[in-house]
């Protein structure tokens, strides 16, 4: 995390949509290695920062779930991360599910460390976002949540529960969906040497824990689940490990819930049934994989 901060350089952009020839026209003046969303988002940043210290809260999953709530309402916005050449993005007001479950890392990495500051966030946000915690170009992101939970869980910042829980289940799957669709990525479209380097990180009949959806219901799991673990949702889909992110909320009755950047919804919400119910009917989504922050 360290080299971080001798890379900043700051381009600042408007909350509202610029025209394109501005935009350009304030790239082409600035050096880019850091890219925000607006000139609010450190102010927002270090409020919510503030709020975390306040609470008290020296526990991670606690942390995770006061920061979720706090960020409830915050837009849907995809592929806010994109742009002509890879910067470290910084968007509080623009989330979609992965970048959701980053700003929640972040934030509640920074205040179990006594951190204030949006540069620590933005230090922390490089940290869980790229392969061994350092930015280069598109395909140092890490773009395959089995290899992301692999690659922070090696480095501490993560450890996987689903092995753990009951009736805990493994898949065998390729995970390599982006190159065998490059059409779906801009980066990717015409640029042969960088499907290539993201060919190298793909995963070959790579093995994964999960739990079917059959089992969201079962007592057993369902007290093994906790308000702030990181939830992801496993996908029948050729070539993809996940399709969803989000967190645990769990009720006064034990039913666990799924807070998340809702795409459909078009904001970060707490959808309205048990994540079982959530599920049921869903022909793609067969199971989950939960995974926790380390203290």
């Amino acid at each position: 995390m360290k080299h971080l901060f001798y890379l900043i350089a700051i381009m600042l952009v408007a909350c509202a949509p610029r025209p394109a020839d501005q935009q350009q026209e304030a790239h082409a003046a600035t050096i880019t290695q850091m890219r925000f969303h607006c000139d609010r988002d450190t102010t927002v940043i270090n409020d919510l920062l503030a709020k975390g210290h306040q609470t008290g809260y020296d526990n991670a999953n606690k942390l995770v779930e006061f920061y979720a709530r706090e960020l409830l309402g915050t837009p849907y916005v995809a592929h806010t991360l994109e742009g002509d050449e890879e910067m470290l993005t910084i968007n509080i007001h623009e989330l979609d599910c992965l970048t959701f479950i980053e700003s929640l890392y972040a934030l509640t990495r920074a205040t179990l460390t006594d951190r204030y500051s949006w540069r620590d966030f933005a230090a922390n946000i490089e940290n869980v976002r790229y392969r061994g915690g350092v930015m280069g170009d598109y395909s140092s992101r890490i773009h395959y949540i089995s290899e992301w939970i692999i690659d922070n869980h090696m480095r501490g910042n993560l450890v996987e529960i689903t092995p753990d829980l009951p009736h805990a289940a493994y898949m065998v799957k390729n995970i390599d969906y982006m190159t065998h669709h490059t059409d779906s990525y801009r980066q990717l479209k015409d640029d042969s040497a960088m499907v290539e380097k993201i060919r190298r990180y793909e995963l070959r009949n790579h093995r994964f824990p999960y739990l079917k959806r059959s089992w969201l219901n079962d007592k057993a799991v369902k007290a093994e689940l906790r308000s702030g673990d990181f939830v992801t949702l496993v996908t029948s889909i050729e070539g993809l490990d996940v399709s969803h992110n989000g967190i645990i909320i769990v009720d006064d009755k034990g039913d666990p819930y799924l807070l998340d950047a809702s795409m459909s919804g078009g904001k970060v919400m707490l959808e309205s049934k048990p994540l079982f119910k959530y599920l049921e009917n869903s022909k793609r989504n067969i199971g989950i994989r939960v995974f926790r922050m380390m203290q």
